[in-house]
């Protein structure tokens, strides 16, 4: 941990706002714990990772602070939100970013009921009780911003396992229904679907950081870039900050083009190798 003394937000765009980050302790939503704090956000990480999130915290200093939730547990998502507002005043970001993995890849007749509905568990219901309790706060307030972390398959198939890609379209279809429910009341409701981001997520199910960016190289249709946990950090600050401050019911794809393009016409004639 170094001297959070020598740290300065550098720009503000969240400057005044108070936001949850649901696994907020690495990958995707530690690099926007960074981000959302350097634009002047205070900032509760939400994880069951306790030492990377407490290491985050003490490293920040006093506008970040770190709570354990178990996001499939209500009783923690309510103690949650109501510690965050009861610590800083009010509430007007809500990241229900934490999810897992269940598997690399896998047959339908290889999932068992188990893998599913422990992936729908943390995946979905999480999301969603992410998502009702910030509304709960939100919703007197009449203005916030409820954002959630999806995935570029729920745009293109054959990309990931089949409880992952339904616990993903299960997150887009809830922000589009959120976003219908919560505009009368100034809440916007987005979310952001990466590609095959790089994160910490990806050793613990067999691919290491070389493997993850060979792949990205070899599969991806944007050449010369490599999508980073920085780069989908930066697609969630726009949604969160006023720059977006008219976009609602958005799923905000960040995968370089991979799921509009079908390269095999463009191969057969020639256009691309």
């Amino acid at each position: 941990m170094g001297d959070s003394s020598c740290i300065a937000p550098s720009t503000n765009r969240l400057e005044g706002k108070v936001a949850v980050i649901t696994g907020g302790a690495s990958g995707i939503g530690e690099s926007t714990t960074h981000l959302f704090w350097k634009n002047g956000a205070k900032v509760v990480i939400a994880d069951i990772q306790d030492e990377l999130g407490q290491a985050i915290s003490d490293k920040l200093g006093e506008n970040v602070c770190y709570i354990h939730c178990d996001v499939s547990n209500e009783e923690e998502v309510i103690n949650l939100v109501d510690t965050t507002v009861a610590k800083f005043g009010h509430l007007d970001i809500m990241f229900n970013n934490a999810g897992i993995l269940d598997r690399p890849f896998g047959s339908i007749l290889d999932t068992t009921k188990s893998h599913l509905e422990r992936v729908l568990g943390i995946n979905v219901v999480g999301s969603f009780l992410g998502a009702k309790h910030a509304a709960r706060v939100m919703v007197p307030q009449r203005k916030g911003c409820i954002l959630f972390t999806a995935s570029a398959c729920a745009s293109i198939a054959g990309i990931a396992t089949h409880p992952y890609t339904v616990s993903k379209h299960g997150i887009v279809g809830l922000s589009k229904n959120l976003a219908a429910e919560l505009g009368q009341y100034g809440i916007r409701v987005n979310c952001i679907s990466p590609s095959g981001v790089v994160t910490g997520l990806s050793p613990r199910h067999g691919a290491t950081l070389e493997q993850m960016e060979a792949s990205q190289h070899q599969l991806g249709n944007l050449k010369g870039k490599i999508l980073r946990v920085e780069d989908v950090a930066k697609a969630v600050l726009y949604l969160a900050s006023d720059d977006g401050d008219y976009v609602s019911g958005h799923n905000l794809v960040v995968d370089g083009g991979f799921s509009v393009v079908n390269p095999t016409i463009l191969k057969a004639v020639g256009l691309i190798q």
